[in-house]
């Protein structure tokens, strides 16, 4: 269906891609992944045709239909509906044409057509994508003009999905979107016929959907077959492969070296010393393996104050006096509670963790505050909290007045600001610097707790896997927004559900929300159409509801008991490695021998509870899996 050939193209004097090749044949779905600023969205202008390369060819199959998310958001007066619906341009153009032509013979071309792709369905399809992406059907008769650019977007995403092209270019397609939307074009991509190439830094969704993965680096592109997963443990072992090969012909060289050194002189070895220059010549070298590190990201160390953090009592809260968002909220937020906010977007997630961080004040209730407790917030829009017109280096120089320059760019230069990009201007830096900014200011002082609203919006996967590790190291609590459905499985032990103007404990994991919401959607298609003689009876179904929800209650506890052994686990492993590394460092044995021995015993202490939160997680896994 494509072929990408040769392709080399350059920006500004640097080159971007060096003789690139891909081919991908029809019906497949692959991701393309690589460091911010290799080139992935240049790539996707080069196919497209928006820009020109400087040598090789794109080969596009005749006949190919394109589709991809429009780069200016809809805006106009029409309706979300027609917006989309407008997008299918054979459809449109048959109704217009409909509407004139007075050929009989013409009149029935245009008709038969209309039925081939059938278009009387088509205002049901697009509402169905509409409301999988977060519009009922209220809000589908809306203008475009009444919604904000990250909606508007979503209606973009919509008409793309509509258009149903044979080809389908998507650039990270999840980023305006909330959990509920996003593992709804989840499972509308898995069983989606087209072919497809998404760029995205969301491990599940290329877990998911994905069955290759297109790898930009080194100015080239070179594929992988399977999911992400599957692509980081192959290239891991390809580079483990190579850095071993490389080894051993550079041993080979030296030895070779060594011999000409020694006999280059003797006229005896002269010419067995000279087939061996050549052969040092003609030896191919090996290329260094050279793994760009990701961004490390490192909590202060904390000292949790006693429980609890945060006690919220019949709290309200809004914008406007008088028009709560949230009401009758009674919450409580504990020292090693790890919480993930789940509900659709205009709920009142963002709201409640302004709430928490202070930016927002409450109209009724309290709010009962641990002594000191310090709050780190990571804002979704990043202009909220930086100021435009300022340089890394002042802001963090402003949270830290009493530290030396030398410590401040030392802080700067753990998160990715070294040398004069510590200098540059907010309003100059990428997303992801922003966002990388946003956590060297959370982490200039002592925060208890982390709240953090949609943080991964602009990080590449392997800095979110970074930022994984970093948060279940830290000692603190944790509150986290995320469309980002790995970064919650992994970092979070309990749900709060914020719908119906209230938040309150959700029992049951993430998998469990994922399937109530698919029910919830099937059930909502299923009402749309007319009932049969076929449908089970009501009582039948009020009984299998109720079935679900005992044995979803009889395994609840289980599922928590797992959940938090996991995450207490991964804060366990990094904790030994975190001590393992400082008993490596030769330093530790020259100093005090209290120091070492107080590193070893929380050693000790540590390996303990790792082994025995393992055996908990182990003994309730079974139970679980027997429950099943």
């Amino acid at each position: 269906m494509l072929r990408i050939q040769d392709l080399t193209y350059r920006i500004g004097g640097r080159v971007l891609l060096d003789g690139a090749s891909l081919t991908i044949e029809r019906g497949q779905k692959l991701g393309l992944v690589g460091r911010n600023g290799t080139g992935k969205s240049t790539l996707f202008k080069l196919i497209n045709g928006t820009l020109q390369m400087d040598g090789g060819f794109i080969q596009m199959q005749r006949g190919i239909r394109m589709g991809e998310v429009a780069q200016e958001a809809p805006a106009g007066p029409e309706s979300l509906i027609e917006t989309v619906l407008a997008a299918d341009l054979e459809r449109a153009e048959l109704l217009a044409k409909a509407e004139v032509v007075t050929d009989p013979a013409d009149i029935a071309d245009v008709h038969n057509r209309l039925a081939d792709i059938d278009a009387e369905r088509a205002p049901a399809r697009a509402a169905r994508i509409l409301a999988g992406l977060g519009f009922d059907e209220a809000a589908q008769q809306r203008p475009c003009s009444d919604y904000s650019g990250g909606w508007r977007m979503r209606v973009a995403l919509a008409a793309a999905l509509f258009a149903r092209p044979d080809f389908l270019l998507l650039d990270e397609p999840t980023n305006h979107l909330d959990l509920e939307a996003a593992l709804w074009l989840e499972n509308y991509l898995q069983n989606w016929n087209g072919t497809l190439l998404v760029i995205s830094h969301d491990r599940r969704f290329l877990n998911e959907v994905i069955e290759g993965i297109v790898h930009l680096a080194d100015l080239s592109l070179t594929r992988y077959a399977g999911n992400y997963d599957r692509f980081e443990r192959t290239r891991r072992e390809r580079l483990e492969h190579e850095g071993k090969m490389r080894e051993k012909q550079e041993a080979e060289r030296a030895h070779i070296q060594s011999f000409v050194d020694r006999f280059r002189a003797k006229a005896s070895k002269a010419r067995q010393a000279q087939s061996r220059v050549k052969m040092l010549e003609k030896m191919e070298p090996i290329v260094a393996v050279m793994e760009d590190k990701s961004i490390a990201f490192q909590f202060p160390e904390i000292a949790p104050p006693p429980p609890p953090l945060l006690a919220i009592q019949d709290v309200n809260v809004g914008y406007t006096p008088g028009k709560s968002i949230l009401r009758h909220l009674n919450l409580r937020v504990d020292p090693d509670d790890r919480i993930a906010l789940v509900g659709s977007n205009g709920n009142g997630k963002s709201t409640l963790v302004k709430m928490l961080s202070e930016r927002l004040g409450i109209e009724e209730g309290t709010i009962v505050k641990a002594p000191k407790l310090e709050v780190g917030y990571f804002a979704q829009h990043q202009s909220d909290e930086l100021h435009m017109d300022e340089t890394p280096f002042q802001h963090v120089q402003r949270m830290l007045p009493e530290d030396k320059e030398s410590r401040v760019r030392g802080h700067l230069g753990r998160f990715g600001f070294s040398g004069d990009r510590g200098n540059t201007l907010v309003s100059n830096l990428s997303g992801g610097e922003k966002a990388r900014l946003l956590f060297a200011l959370m982490s200039c002082g002592k925060p208890n707790i982390l709240l953090l609203d949609e943080p991964t919006n602009h990080l590449d996967v392997d800095a979110r896997e970074a930022l994984v590790h970093a948060l279940n190291a830290f000692e603190g609590a944790v509150i986290l927004v995320s469309h980002d459905a790995h970064l919650i499985e992994l970092v979070a032990d309990r749900l709060w559900l914020v719908a119906d103007g209230t938040c309150a404990p959700y029992d049951g994991t993430l998998a469990d929300y994922a399937a109530e919401l698919q029910t919830t959607r099937r059930k909502a298609r299923q009402s749309d159409k007319p009932a049969n003689n076929g449908d089970a009876p009501r009582d039948t179904k009020k009984q299998a509801r109720k079935d679900r929800a005992e044995q979803r209650q009889l395994t609840a506890k289980l599922r928590k008991t797992v959940k938090e052994s996991e995450a207490e686990m991964a804060k366990l492993a990094s904790k030994c490695a975190t001590i393992e590394a400082k008993l490596a460092d030769p330093s530790i044995y020259d100093g005090p021998t209290s120091d070492l021995m107080d590193l070893q015993l929380k050693h000790a202490e540590a390996k303990d509870a790792l082994a025995a939160v393992e055996s908990a997680w182990m003994e309730a896994q079974e139970a679980l899996e027997g429950a099943a």
